[in-house]
């Protein structure tokens, strides 16, 4: 039998946090109007408990910017969070290094891109798993079934994995070092220094769009 004063308790911290999140359901609609319904604003709200600082530090200002930064990554990786899973399946083999130590116990083609930020191959799966508690090294199709566990790991990404930058993304924004930081965190010289100005423009736009959705400005240092 279900506890009640356990679930009651349950959904008034669900509902205490949904009202510290510093993006309001309403507005998340409007930043992805077309989005997939796997991705749930519910999601996003459990999976930030995993990560405090996230949205939540150096103010209102910056903590809006933050959250305005993040969607806007996720948007662009995801095609305005259209996109569950990596599109081009003949790659999906590629994200698998058998020579490490704990292999791909899933299989060679079970760690494509998944989720906000598409987390792929099998170290990363396995970092982000232990980071979070989850065996998705074993069952990397959490990812794509789990609306909490797939924001989980984007957000795994953006507060603890720098990328080929020097700082993680969630520094780049709390840290004033401008949104083009954490483009290059996530897409490095792909999209940095020449590597591919449309890509990078695209999401400057969409940057420019979401922060006077939640209300506050973009700071300094936008391209890269």
């Amino acid at each position: 039998m279900t506890d009640p004063t356990s679930t009651l308790a349950e959904t008034e911290t669900e509902a205490e946090t949904a009202a510290t999140f510093v993006v309001t359901e309403q507005q998340f609609d409007a930043m992805f109007p077309e989005r997939n319904p796997f991705y749930t604003y519910a999601g996003l709200v459990a999976a930030t408990a995993a990560y405090p600082a996230f949205a939540t530090t150096g103010g209102d200002r910056v903590a809006r910017r933050e959250a305005a930064a993040f969607l806007t990554n996720v948007s662009h990786e995801t095609h305005g969070l259209v996109h569950v899973v990596e599109v081009n399946t003949a790659v999906y083999d590629h994200y698998c290094d058998p020579s490490l130590p704990f292999g791909c116990p899933a299989g060679q083609d079970a760690y494509y891109g998944k989720g906000p930020l598409q987390l792929s191959w099998n170290f990363n799966y396995k970092a982000a798993g232990d980071a979070l508690g989850i065996d998705l090294l074993g069952n990397p199709w959490l990812v794509e079934t789990d609306p909490t566990v797939a924001w989980q790991t984007a957000l795994w990404y953006w507060n603890t994995q720098p990328g080929p930058a020097t700082m993680t993304c969630h520094d780049a924004i709390v840290g004033e070092h401008g949104f083009a930081e954490t483009i290059r965190a996530i897409n490095g010289p792909l999209e940095c220094e020449g590597g591919n100005p449309r890509q990078m423009d695209n999401r400057v736009r969409l940057f420019r769009h979401y922060v006077e959705i939640v209300g506050t400005t973009t700071g300094d240092h936008l391209t890269c």
